[in-house]
């Protein structure tokens, strides 16, 4: 109830408390805790070391012992759904740079190193987070390097079309 918010700012920074979901709207908790669900392959509430390599080999993408070491080094601790808000919290509110997270983002679908699966990433954008319809995926497909004859997307100019930083690096090229 709201009448238990009284005199709680202080409770809520000293117990690092839930006041996270503050920072984002109703729908973005929910698309996340979707997420969430989605990555937490055995249910326990909690995304390991195990979750993540369910997830990425879900969507094709080979990753190594080190890497998911290094992504689960980034939580402070044990990663539940308040833990993963936090830090998406501070990666959105602190220095990290939004190309950089796009650019990984979409190298996260990649089956080989510049290509990503045409219609692997149709499915993966039809069925989670803002679900695109088939429409929207066919006009985003319009405006991507995609390869007919091998059904792969080019990753790489897909990242320098979305981010500045791409856009940068290609012309230096």
């Amino acid at each position: 109830m709201p009448a238990s918010k009284k005199g709680s700012s202080k409770k809520a920074k000293k117990g690092g408390g839930s006041n996270v979901f503050d920072m984002f709207t109703q729908k973005q908790v929910a698309e996340f805790k979707e997420g969430f669900q989605i990555m937490d392959r055995d249910r326990d509430g909690v995304i390991d070391k195990a979750d993540l390599r369910g997830t990425f080999d879900e969507i094709g993408r080979m990753v190594s012992d080190s890497e998911l070491d290094s992504m689960l080094a980034d939580a402070p601790g044990p990663i539940n759904f308040t833990t993963l808000l936090h830090m998406f919290a501070s990666r959105s509110s602190g220095e990290s740079d939004d190309d950089d997270v796009v650019a990984a983002s979409i190298r996260a679908f990649e089956k080989t190193p510049g290509k990503i699966e045409a219609e692997q990433f149709r499915t993966m954008l039809m069925a989670f987070g803002d679900k695109f319809t088939n429409q929207e995926v066919d006009e985003a497909f319009d405006m991507m390097d995609l390869d007919e004859d091998t059904g792969m997307i080019d990753s790489d100019a897909l990242v320098a079309m979305l981010c500045a930083g791409g856009a940068k690096d290609e012309a230096a090229a």
